[in-house]
């Protein structure tokens, strides 16, 4: 029996899908770990990306903080965690979120930032505060790039996740970690399908949330702008003809 044949078998079992270390329950374990760590991530990245995109300061340090962080190797980081504060759900959710945060907060970043100066000028020549200018006008914009950035986060946490069941946590892991020591790599390709396949459904319905919503305008698509007849224009006159210039008295041809 190949590969294929073994990992259909081992989703088709009812019992892998009943019990505590049924897949439902892994799964809810996994949104568990990957909720907190987004919800802990736009608490941090959020109000950092707005107001250094509002006020345009420590652009260079939020940049460089926000690569520094994605150099950084989840598991390594994760067993750094560990050895500081033992086994528990905080390390694991704060490696999640030092994932969480760079595109979390790159988003919210270009997003504040890039909004046309032209129309948060004007905004403030209406009259507006600063907060005012925030709130209506800078974050209804920069929306389409924030929700974007929370796409990410949620994709690249999801996948990671995994981590959480290599220092005894459970989650979609667990048939990674478990598979390896059984040698059932059935089980350890299943696990990586389940993954994969949440990972697209929670994409799906941040889609569907940012496409309810982004208002159509801040979706980047082109509208058809209306013809408009424009009347040819009519081939213009000959030039009036010149009359000769009057012969001036006691002037010589």
């Amino acid at each position: 029996m190949n590969i294929f044949a073994e990992v259909a078998t081992w989703l088709t079992t009812s019992a892998n899908w009943t019990g505590a270390g049924g897949v439902p329950i892994r799964l809810v374990e996994h949104l568990y770990y990957s909720g907190l760590a987004l919800l802990l991530g736009l608490v941090v990245a959020v109000p950092i990306g707005v107001a250094v995109g509002h006020t345009g300061r420590g652009s260079f340090l939020v940049v460089g903080f926000a690569n520094g962080l994605r150099a950084l190797p989840e598991l390594g980081l994760l067993i750094l965690l560990v050895l500081s504060m033992g086994i528990g759900l905080l390390p694991v959710v704060l490696a999640l979120t030092v994932l969480a945060v760079p595109p979390l907060l790159a988003g919210t970043y270009a997003g504040v930032r890039n909004v046309d100066r032209s129309v948060v000028d004007a905004a403030r020549g209406m009259g507006m505060r600063e907060a005012q200018v925030l709130f209506k006008v800078e974050l209804p914009n920069a929306l389409p790039l924030v929700l974007g950035g929370a796409r990410s986060a949620a994709l690249q946490v999801i996948a990671t996740a995994a981590v959480a069941a290599y220092v005894s946590y459970g989650g979609l892991g667990r048939y990674l970690i478990d598979g390896l020591r059984q040698q059932d790599y059935a089980q350890m390709v299943a696990g990586a399908v389940l993954i994969a396949l949440l990972a697209l459904v929670v994409e799906a319905v941040l889609s569907l949330v940012q496409r309810a919503i982004v208002s159509p305008g801040l979706r980047g698509g082109t509208r058809r702008s209306p013809t408009v007849d424009v009347a040819r224009p009519e081939p213009d006159a000959p030039p009036a003809q010149r009359s000769p210039a009057p012969e001036l008295a006691g002037v010589e041809r």
